[in-house]
Formats: structure tokens, sequence, C-alpha cells
């Protein structure tokens, strides 16, 4: 009896602090989402938020990183990871280098580009509009029409925060602006046939009733829309004439501060830009060598920089049709999903879907990327790829970039986090880089473990998507740490990648204004291999891949450090049992 006691008090203590550590979980989930109307609908709330855009200032900026940082405060204060339960510590932990992550990057909070061919809100906004809100009643169009209504007032927070942003010398450089210029004069030239109006009139027409007055949606896109992307543009021509000519953000005051800053966020490592760079570097010379490998198989007589030409430019390697793409992918896709429960004790429960991405955005956007599903089921997993120009897209290459954005990349270990019910809210939606980025490059090479890239050519293909993100750790740094020119980078990339011009390019423009982002990807799949050889080694026989990857997935995103820790726990939780 006398032993009983101090362990029930121990276990009255800690399942009253789970309880309170959940609240205060889901206290600052839903200040959070209080404050941002766009979490909401991607979340699929709809309340009375959702005809807002909300507020786009900086000043709302600061109102959520304060409430961040005072949650984070109150919850060192009145907690103790010592006495919580495993998963509740986690959970803490996660929280705790997830607002030291953003203080540190707080300095650098105006160094961002608002308006860019990225991630620029020229495009975001209308792609948000299209892909996001839903109409499935009167209620939802009226709100839709109030968003149009209101992309005026919201671009024109953004051009003022762009125009501030601009005078202190936080410009994007000088071949950015033609992009971002396309995407207005796009929506502009296009008139009331414009993608966001023609968007709406066909989820308008799928709804009974007359509640929105015939035409509101185009007023309110000739009296409030449209002349704020007029100004828009005027702005953009403006600081285009005055733009930077170089490329890096070490231009920028304190550039390399946040240069570093940036790469411990992505990466959630202590590497600095020459350690990375220097990765980079060894990572390339080996996949060059498997490469060579490959070209010896298929018999190629020649130099390796004359078999990635002869990829890069022959016909065969390329689609003629988009549709030709999309049957490919859609079939690679369904291979894959029949074969997943042979490597995954846990499978995602959302649909997945491929679309092009839209012609408004084409031009500008990224040649891939994934649209997570609402946690209610109303929208799939959204597989984009970006086929304006199919020379940019060789058939070598599907499979790799089909597996990394879909099945089992990115769609898996979103629609597996998405429905983890039992963790918080910060966990179930959050992320973190190097942990989805390095899962989703770690699914290429996985394809291959699971019996696919069965054509040399594809599983060269494959070799020259991870070579891709090898190469970005070299030009990455190159750019922003070590000067180069963005003509200096596509020169790297053409001598030491198969990709095609207008991929290389890209790509380089793309790092460019995304400074640090592209550096994860190998930095956290090289993580995820070195566990799983570990995991290997250490089991033996008793390796259970399906059992490692839960360990990876349904603890949701972790940075690189405690994915290592939950990875070595659960190998001696292992030899323990064995």
């Amino acid at each position: 009896m006398e032993n009983s006691a101090p362990i029930a008090s121990a276990e009255v203590v800690q399942t009253s602090d789970s309880e309170a550590l959940a609240d205060l979980f889901d206290e600052y989930d839903k200040a959070s989402l209080a404050l941002s109307p766009l979490s909401k609908a991607y979340r699929g709330i709809r309340d009375e938020d959702y005809a807002r855009w909300g507020d786009l200032s900086s000043a709302a900026d600061r109102r959520s990183e304060a409430l961040l940082q005072s949650t984070a405060a109150k919850m060192r204060q009145n907690f103790d990871p010592d006495r919580l339960s495993r998963e509740d510590a986690l959970s803490f932990r996660l929280f705790d280098a997830m607002a030291k992550r953003s203080a540190a990057l707080y300095p650098f909070r105006d160094y961002g580009y608002i308006f860019d061919q990225m991630n620029g809100a020229q495009s975001q906004l209308p792609a948000f509009l299209i892909n996001i809100h839903r109409v499935t009643d009167e209620t939802d169009a009226l709100a839709y029409v109030s968003r149009i209504e209101g992309l005026g007032p919201a671009i024109d927070t953004l051009v003022a925060e762009s125009k501030e942003r601009a005078a202190n010398g936080i410009m994007p450089p000088d071949w950015v602006y033609p992009y971002v210029i396309s995407d207005i004069e796009n929506l502009l030239a296009a008139g009331n046939d414009n993608a966001i109006l023609e968007d709406y009139r066909d989820k308008a027409a799928t709804i009974d009733g007359d509640a929105v007055a015939e035409g509101a949606a185009e007023r309110a896109w000739e009296n409030s829309a449209r002349p704020a992307y007029e100004r828009l543009l005027a702005e953009m021509k403006r600081q285009q004439a005055i733009a930077p000519a170089q490329d890096g953000i070490w231009r920028f005051p304190q550039g390399a501060g946040y240069y570093a800053a940036l790469l411990r966020n992505y990466t959630t490592t202590d590497l600095t830009a020459d350690e990375i760079h220097q990765i980079g570097l060894r990572e390339v010379a080996r996949i060059h060598g498997e490469m060579r490998d490959i070209m010896a198989e298929v018999g190629f007589e020649g130099s390796l920089q004359e078999f990635f030409d002869y990829t890069r430019t022959n016909d065969r390697f390329f689609y003629e049709t988009r549709e030709a793409y999309l049957a490919d992918a859609e079939d690679k896709l369904e291979a894959m999903e029949a074969k997943l429960p042979d490597f995954f004790a846990t499978l995602p429960s959302d649909p997945l879907v491929i679309k092009p991405v839209e012609a408004f955005r084409e031009q500008s956007a990224g040649k891939a990327f994934y649209q997570r599903p609402a946690p209610d089921g109303s929208r799939p997993g959204t597989y984009y790829v970006n086929l304006y120009n199919l020379k940019d897209m060789s058939k070598n290459e599907l499979e790799a970039l089909a597996y990394h954005e879909g099945l089992p990349g990115h769609h898996l270990q979103l629609s597996i986090q998405t429905q983890l019910g039992e963790v918080p809210p910060f966990r179930r939606f959050g992320g973190v880089t190097a942990y989805s980025e390095g899962w989703g490059l770690y699914s290429e090479e996985l394809g291959k473990d699971m019996g696919f890239y069965t054509d040399p050519y594809s599983d060269f293909g494959r070799l020259g998507m991870e070579l891709w993100r090898a190469c970005r750790l070299v030009v990455d740094t190159g750019m922003h740490h070590k000067r180069w020119s963005r003509e200096e980078a596509i020169s790297y990339l053409t001598e030491n990648t198969p990709n095609p011009d207008g991929d290389i390019r890209k790509a380089i423009e793309r790092y460019l204004v995304y400074p640090g982002q592209a550096t994860a990807y190998m930095i956290g799949k090289l993580k995820i291999m070195e566990l799983r050889d570990r995991a290997r080694q250490e089991l033996g026989e008793e390796f259970d891949i399906r059992a490692f990857h839960d360990v990876i997935l349904t603890n949701g995103p972790v940075p690189l450090s405690i994915m290592e820790e939950n990875v070595d726990r659960w190998i001696a939780d292992e030899k323990r049992g064995s």
C-alpha cells in the first residue's frame, strides 16, 4: 500500500498535465485559425470567415509570431517534459523547436518576396479561389463573390508592403518581373473570361437557387479586383526599372545571417553553407558513377555529358501530347498503389488526383507540386504537373516524379499526417521541410526497392532526379553564399545533369527566389537512408520495412535529430522484444 500511493499520484499528475498540454495546443490552434481565414479554408472549415481574405499585412505576421512565442513561453513555464508521457514529451519538444526556428527567422521577416514567379500573391490568390474555395450552396457562392470583391483591398495591402520592402532594398532580381507581369497580364487580358470568373461560374452552376445576383461576380471583378491588378501591374513595372541585376540574397543587409538562418530552418541541422556545398559535390560524384553504369547497360558509346545531351534532346524521351503524359502517370501510380501494402502498414485514406497546372500560371509555376487533402475528406490530394512545355517533362523522369509527389511520396505521407487525429493540430497540419521533402526524395529510391523502374532509361531518370537534388546543394549555396551568378549556376547544371535547358533555367530561377529550401531534399533523404541502413544492420532478419516506415510516418513531421531519436528508440525496443 505504501508503494502504490506515489505511483497513483504520479499518474494523476501525468494525466492532468496531458490534458492541460492538449488544451494549450488546442487553444493555440484556434487562435491561429482565428487570425487566418485562408488556413481555415485549407482545413475545410467554412464559417463566417469563409468570405474573407483576412489581414495580409505585416502587422498580421507580427500577431501570429507573438501568439506562437507566447504559447511556447507558457508551455515551457507550466510543463516539464521529463514528467510527461513519451507522446506528450515529443509534442512539447516539437512545439519548442518550431517556435525556436520561427524566432530565428523573425529578424528577417521583411526579407521575403511578396510577388515572384514561384509563390507570388499575383497567382496564389487566384489559385486559392480555384483550388480551395468550394461552392456547395448559395452561402458559399456569396462568399466567393465577396472574396473576388476583397481581392482589391488584399492586393493593395500587399502592393504597399512590396513598395516598402523595395525601398529598403528587398527586391527580387530584374528577371523575375517579366514572369510576374505575365501572370497579371494574363488575367487582365482575359477580361470576364479570366480564370477566376470562369471558375466561379462553373462552381455556381452546380447549385440551386438565385441568392447571388446575376453578374455579381463580374461586377466584383470590374469594380475591385481588376483595378487592383492594374495598380499591381504598374507597381511591378516601376520596380522592374530599378530592380537589381545581382541574384543571390548575399546582397541584402545581413544577407549572410539570413541565409544561415534559412539553412538551419529548412534542414533542421547546424550544417554550414560550405558543408552543404561539399556534401553536394560528393553526392554528384557518386550519382555520376551510377549513371555511367546505366550508360554502359544501354550500350551508349561516348562521355557522360554526351549521354546527357542525347537524353535531353532526342524526341524519343518526350511526349507529344499532354494526354499521353497524364495517362502514363496515372498508370504508374495505379501500379504503385497495388504494391503499397507490401511496404507500408499504414496507408493513405484520401484519394489522389492528377491535374495539369492551370493555364493562367503554368508559364511561371514549377514543374510539379502537391496539394494536401482536406482533413474532412472534402478535397482529395492533388498532384499537379506543369505541361506548359512537354520538352521540359522527360519520359525518363515521369516515374520518379510521380512517386515523389504522389505515391509513396507526399500524398501517402501527408494523408497519413492529416489523419493523425490523436496528435495536436500543429503536428497534423504543420510541416518540417527536411522531413517532408526528404521523404519525397526517399520515396523515389524506394520505388526501385519495390520493383519499379524496369526500363533502364527510367532508372536513369530516377538517378537524374536524385542528381538534381544533389546539384541543388551545390548551386543554392553557390548563388546565395559563394555569390555565383544565375548564369554560372545554369552552366553547372547544364554540365552536370541531363535536364533540358528550360527545366534548368526554371529551376535556378526557383532557387533564387526561394533560398535554402532546395537544400532540404537531399539532406533529409540522406538521413532517412542512414537510419534505415542502421536499423537493418542492428536488427538483421528481424528488420521490418513496414514497421520502419511507421516510425517515420506516424509521428508526423519532425526535425531530423528527433527522427533519429525515434528510430534509435524503436531499434532498442525491437531488440528488447526479440
